[in-house]
């Protein structure tokens, strides 16, 4: 099985030089090595998957149910990466989410607002 990199589809490199990688459930697998660890941001819970995995209740274009288990599971995440937890002030972070992995992450205001306010630690 082959490794992804950079500049694969969906993989966004953090300041830190972390790797994540992200897609929608609706896109197939990409092809490569599968995910030490995934954080499914649904409003209703996903298929069980071969690796370890996280939900949060997050309903479509609205903000997580429970702030504040979404925020642990993002620690959860970072320890393994994010990006404000990687360095990016929070304000900024939408901007380069959107600029290295998809122009149209973070879908709405409220979204946005949510990022900004992100405790970094």
């Amino acid at each position: 099985m082959s490794g992804w990199g950079a500049v694969d589809r969906g993989v966004l490199r953090l300041p830190s030089g972390r790797l994540v990688r992200g897609r929608g459930l609706r896109r197939p697998t990409p092809d490569g090595i599968v995910p030490e660890f995934g954080i499914y941001l649904l409003n209703k819970q996903p298929q069980p998957v071969s690796w370890e995995a996280r939900w949060v209740r997050w309903p479509d274009f609205r903000l997580p149910t429970d702030r504040g288990d979404a925020q642990d599971a993002l620690y959860e995440a970072w320890r393994r990466c994010i990006a404000v937890l990687d360095g990016v002030p929070a304000r900024e972070a939408v901007a380069y989410v959107r600029k290295h992995y998809d122009p149209r992450a973070v879908e709405t205001p409220s979204q946005r607002s949510y990022v900004a306010r992100f405790p970094a630690s």
